[in-house]
């Protein structure tokens, strides 16, 4: 076995693992020596759980040797947005007003996790409460991008993006509320899906917006995605906003490819103000898909100029709900920008609330008939930039970054970025896909198509 075991994919190492030619034990050994080698220059990791992970990754293997296989995540280091509650750890959410919080039991998604058989390594970097594009924290310090240490990761999801992309671990679970899964794949050069609205369960997640979060796992291939998303996806009762529509085989369809689908590209809004490099490695991500047999249809995509409205009617309302205490009797422990944020919460007048809340209704009627009904899936360029320098995004940077993921928070449909190039300073950009509500697999089959004929997500950062 070679000595680069980090950069096997989930769907490689797992037939090793079940064969026992590979131990779990190994696979947690070699993500924490990458940790200690390279988490001072990228800060994912807010806090490690290695002597758990050890523990964990021994138990693992004892249970395989005996004969208790428990499928492709079984002895999988993977790790965790400290959003999610672990249990016995700390759940900062990257925050001054949560750093002493310990949860007392797992949040669904861990216990969904753990009950395939993966190793939690620990929980990781993330914008301050989730509440922003840029992974910009003054609490916890900023995650850095592996491409280049100077630059931004995107956000929320930060430090998922930076681990999974430099190797710490196998796969990462983060939240999208309003493209923080997505944004940081992009940036990073990863896989990161955001699955129908309630198809994965928020129980023990610390909310920002109850209307509009998603849970959904980064990796490093749509083939390691759709096994996670599998392990986590699915009804619970113990959140209100959970699916009881069946959840399929997510690998069962991901070597069918593109050929006979349709595929939808924008002819306005989505790729306005594009960056020259990502709007040409999009045009040429299309012209790949229809080389693939999917057939292009222009469109113009219905009511986009109102959506980042709406959005932000419901999102930082619905934040500031959550928060109120803390921006009452702690607002100096807040970082200025989330707490800009939360204050144009509290400033919105319930009417504006209950009218976004009313043109989302309708805008997903719209969409679903008028969009969904002729097409399968959404092509768009995941984000409008590639990674901005850390000391220079500001607002401007936000707006271009979330401009064309967050509308599709908005409709809940689910959503995958993953690699479709890079700049000519070697940063990563990403193709996104979106598709009909509860049909991620087609999005992941979409993704697979792509992915396979392609290398982009085969390169390594220069670490």
């Amino acid at each position: 076995m070679g000595t680069d075991l980090h950069w096997l994919s989930i769907a490689e190492a797992a037939p090793l693992i079940e064969r026992r030619e590979l131990s779990p034990v190994d696979l947690v050994d070699a993500c924490l020596e990458r940790v200690e080698a390279l988490d001072g220059r990228l800060n994912a990791f807010i806090t490690l759980l290695a002597d758990e992970a050890r523990a964990a990754a021994r138990g693992a293997a004892d249970e395989i040797a005996n004969g208790a296989y428990r499928g492709p995540l079984h002895g999988i280091p993977v790790g965790i947005k400290d959003i999610f509650a672990v249990a016995g750890a700390p759940m900062t959410a990257g925050s001054l007003i949560f750093r002493d919080v310990v949860s007392e039991e797992d949040s669904a998604v861990t216990g969904r996790l753990r009950e395939a058989g993966a190793v939690i390594l620990g929980t990781l970097n993330l914008h301050e409460i989730a509440l922003g594009a840029t992974g910009v924290n003054p609490h916890t310090g900023s995650a850095r991008n592996p491409w280049n240490t100077g630059r931004i990761t995107g956000g929320s999801s930060s430090g998922a993006a930076a681990a999974v992309a430099a190797g710490l671990c196998f796969a990462a679970m983060g939240t999208d509320t309003g493209c923080s899964v997505r944004i940081p794949a992009a940036l990073c050069g990863v896989a990161g899906i955001k699955p129908t609205f309630g198809r994965v369960s928020r129980r023990g997640l610390l909310p920002l917006s109850w209307s509009l979060d998603h849970a959904g796992p980064l990796t490093r291939t749509t083939e390691d995605a759709a096994i996670v998303l599998q392990a986590i996806a699915g009804h619970d009762a113990g959140d209100p906003a959970s699916s009881r529509i069946d959840v399929p085989d997510y690998s069962a369809a991901l070597g069918d490819g593109v050929r006979g689908l349709r595929v939808g590209v924008p002819d306005r809004y989505f790729g306005d103000g594009l960056d020259t490099d990502v709007e040409a490695a999009f045009r040429e991500a299309v012209r790949q898909i229809e080389s693939l047999g999917a057939e292009l249809i222009e469109f113009s995509p219905p009511h986009t100029d109102e959506m980042p409205g709406a959005i932000a009617a419901i999102m930082l309302p619905e934040a500031f709900a959550f928060h109120q205490k803390a921006m009452r009797e702690r607002p100096d422990d807040i970082g200025e920008d989330v707490r800009y944020r939360l204050e144009l919460g509290a400033a919105y007048p319930a009417v504006e609330y209950i009218q976004a809340l009313r043109f989302r209704e309708m805008v997903v009627e719209v969409w679903r008939k008028d969009v969904f009904g002729e097409i399968d899936l959404v092509a768009t360029a995941t984000s409008m930039i590639a990674a901005r320098p850390i000391e220079v995004s500001d607002l401007s940077t936000t707006f271009s970054l979330i401009h064309n993921a967050n509308p599709f928070n908005l409709l809940g449909t689910p959503a995958i970025s993953v690699p479709c190039g890079f700049t000519g300073d070697g940063l990563p950009i990403g193709l996104q896909l979106v598709g009909r509500w509860f049909d991620e697999a087609t999005v992941l089959r979409g993704a697979q198509a792509y992915e396979t004929a392609t290398d982009w997500h085969s390169r390594r950062p220069p670490l």
